[in-house]
């Protein structure tokens, strides 16, 4: 379930960044890379289990799909705070200091 969920954000986040070059200056392509890299990580941890557990890869208890849901989603998550804190700090419109400015 990690490896689908974080796939599925990256291409997501691959498509708006490719169809939308106007969204381009919000570091849209640091989500991508943060959701690819993530799913690269799942992808190596899903072959080295897969290496272990043979079959029983795939019929995984519902627990353990509830707890890989859960983890994918916080990692989904935690991407998304982070990349919301880049954009803060770089602030390539400018909307912070005009708001800072404002007051």
């Amino acid at each position: 379930m990690t490896l689908l969920i974080t796939i599925f954000a990256a291409v997501v986040a691959t498509l708006v960044w490719y169809t939308k070059p106007a969204l381009r200056d919000l570091k849209i392509g640091v989500l991508c890379w943060m959701f690819w890299g993530a799913s690269l990580m799942w992808m190596i941890d899903a072959v080295f289990e897969f290496s272990e557990l043979g079959a029983d890869y795939f019929a995984p208890a519902g627990a353990d799909m509830l707890n890989d849901a859960f983890l994918g989603l916080s990692v989904v998550a935690l991407a998304l705070i982070i990349w919301t804190i880049i954009v803060l700090v770089t602030d390539p419109r400018e909307t912070v200091r005009a708001a800072l400015q404002k007051k």
